[in-house]
């Protein structure tokens, strides 16, 4: 129970211009990203219970309502706070949130994330009271160590590099979009016993062409014939653009040999 109630955050004040060059960078980030989770339904109304994912029943965690239906009373601050450190604005622990790696989005795509979520007309339900849920099995486990208690909260200034079809802008993509939660630290694969489903070694990306790993996303469809897995987000990912793509085909195609 201690553990449960541990993770704290600095307060944040912000003010989020939202011009609408911010809205449109916001718009791309929330549709090849957020919307793995908080877009069941086409639209960010949350509602997805993301422990139906999870190898263990050990509670129930709902996605966030992202329209002004579910974050009625945030301010731009308790946004910024809820995406980087996984706490939302009473301080409590957002469990699922704090597993991801959306604390790693720079301070100005962050920033832009929150100028189109304002931007968004209010629709769905309210978000639930609190959204996570662990029951008495998540307590004990989480008590044992067996569960992860989030990546650790660190105040400083995230800065991305020029967005450019480049492996150093690649590496910043794979950093977010949680590609080592399923496929390891290193991206050689998932090993069991992981909370995330067992992502295969993207070393194999070095044998593919440029064009087959864009079709890949795009589709869904391996250059093999296989259908990527229904846990694998490929239909947010395909929304990334080609540049952005080529970025993390870069990225990956350059990683060591293990």
């Amino acid at each position: 129970m201690f553990k449960l109630h541990a993770r704290s955050a600095p307060t944040v004040r912000l003010k989020v211009t939202g011009t609408a060059e911010q809205i449109r960078r916001g718009e791309a980030i929330a549709a090849s990203f957020c919307g793995g989770c908080h877009a069941p339904n086409g639209a960010l109304t949350g509602g997805r219970d993301i422990a139906q994912e999870l190898p263990l029943p050990i509670g129930s965690f709902v996605s966030s309502n992202l329209t002004s239906a579910g974050l009625s009373g945030w301010s731009d601050g308790d946004i910024f706070r809820a995406i980087r450190y996984g706490v939302d604005r009473d301080g409590r622990w957002l469990i699922i949130m704090s597993y991801t790696n959306a604390g790693k989005l720079s301070d100005q795509d962050l920033w832009a994330v929150i100028a189109y979520l304002r931007s968004l007309r209010p629709d769905g339900e309210p978000t639930p009271d609190p959204p996570d849920h662990l029951n008495l099995l998540g307590i004990m486990m989480l008590g044992a160590g067996m569960l992860p208690t989030g990546k650790p909260v660190s105040a400083g200034v995230v800065t991305a590099p020029p967005r450019a079809p480049t492996s150093d802008y690649g590496e910043y993509l794979v950093s977010y979009l949680d590609c080592r939660e399923c496929h390891g630290a290193m991206l050689t694969g998932g090993t069991p016993g992981q909370l995330a489903p067992l992502g295969p070694d993207l070393s194999l990306v070095k044998t593919w062409r440029f064009e087959d790993f864009v079709l890949t996303l795009r589709t869904g469809v391996d250059p093999y014939g296989h259908q990527l897995g229904k846990q694998m987000p490929w239909q947010p990912i395909s929304r990334l653009d080609d540049d952005e793509l080529r970025a993390i085909y870069e990225y990956l195609a350059g990683l060591p040999n293990m």
